[in-house]
């Protein structure tokens, strides 16, 4: 019959022993994925002593926002009356957060050089404190940056907009506190930080480069800002500005770590759209305008204004 329970049970039973032959397979496939672990180019990290963890290093940038903008950002009402208390418990557990993935950062680095590595308890402590002390500096920096990004978009519509809802605040509040890491000489985490950030926003600033105050990214996605990248105050940039470095030759990678490959941007620049500018030695000049899709490597003057000749369009 076409719906026969006993029919219905040889089936189920034949589905069991198929999976049953499937699985029987797996630990041997599981013993060979084990042995490639020992082959050094395969990268594994199975030690005894934990790495610093990506989820960790987002819960401490959420924290960071949530002390940064109060109210903004907690699933709890924040009042003049719990302020005190809500605040000063958030700073805390800031606090515990990003000194062990310090810890956890320094540990690592000093076991992949074997360095002795004695202190990266109380390293840890240093950096967290020292970022903790820096916050109200952070705080009027980034409040700066908000108030450039409502001044120059008749877009936006109140600060709280800019707070909750731009890509580029998000990505230059993340940039912000590592940048301050990547100062203090924490590895790992600064790049963690401003990875994600590129990840979620579609923005790439490493965490080396140094951004002025009342900084700006319109737009912001396909914005990328090299490592050694310089930018003065009051500068705008739109989206899918390449702020880069030359090509370089593949055996002369390790010897330019160190130098300054990426352009300066000095004050009141404005830098449209698709705009590439790349090489260390190339200085765009205060109170400069950089059209959009303009390609440059060498230096602009200042008070000076840089644009594409109007394309030729054609109809059919």
């Amino acid at each position: 019959m076409e719906n026969d329970p006993l029919d219905r049970k040889s089936v189920c039973t034949r589905e069991a022993g198929l999976l049953s032959a499937y699985r029987e397979k797996i630990p041997a496939i599981a013993e060979d994925i084990i042995h490639i672990c020992d082959d050094v180019k395969c990268y594994t990290h199975v030690e005894y002593d934990p790495i610093p963890s990506r989820e960790s290093v987002v819960a401490i940038i959420n924290q960071f926002r949530g002390i940064i903008f109060p109210g903004y950002f907690s699933n709890e009402k924040l009042d003049p009356v719990n302020l005190r208390y809500s605040l000063g418990q958030a700073v805390s557990h800031f606090f515990d957060s990003l000194s062990h993935q310090v810890s956890l950062s320094v540990r690592h680095e000093c076991f992949r050089h074997n360095r002795p590595c004695a202190r990266h308890t109380e390293k840890g402590y240093q950096v967290a404190l020292e970022i903790l002390q820096a916050i109200p500096e952070l705080r009027k920096t980034l409040a700066a940056d908000v108030q450039a990004a409502f001044d120059g978009d008749p877009a936006a519509k109140s600060h709280d907009e800019i707070i909750f809802s731009y890509p580029g605040m998000y990505a230059l509040t993340v940039y912000r506190l590592a940048h301050r890491l990547y100062r203090l000489d924490v590895p790992l985490l600064p790049r963690i930080m401003t990875e994600y950030a590129h990840s979620h926003t579609g923005i790439d600033i490493h965490p080396g480069a140094r951004i002025g105050k009342r900084f700006v990214i319109d737009h912001g996605t396909g914005v990328v800002i090299g490592e050694t990248t310089q930018i003065g105050d009051n500068v705008r940039i739109y989206q899918g500005v390449t702020l880069g470095a030359l090509s370089l030759p593949r055996d002369k990678v390790s010897e330019l770590r160190q130098q300054k490959r990426h352009p300066t941007i000095e004050d009141n620049v404005i830098i449209y759209s698709g705009a590439t500018i790349l090489g260390g030695e190339t200085v765009i000049g205060a109170n400069t305008t950089i059209g959009g899709n303009v390609w440059l490597t060498e230096s602009v003057p200042a008070n000076t204004r840089v644009m594409l000749e109007t394309p030729k369009l054609v109809y059919k």
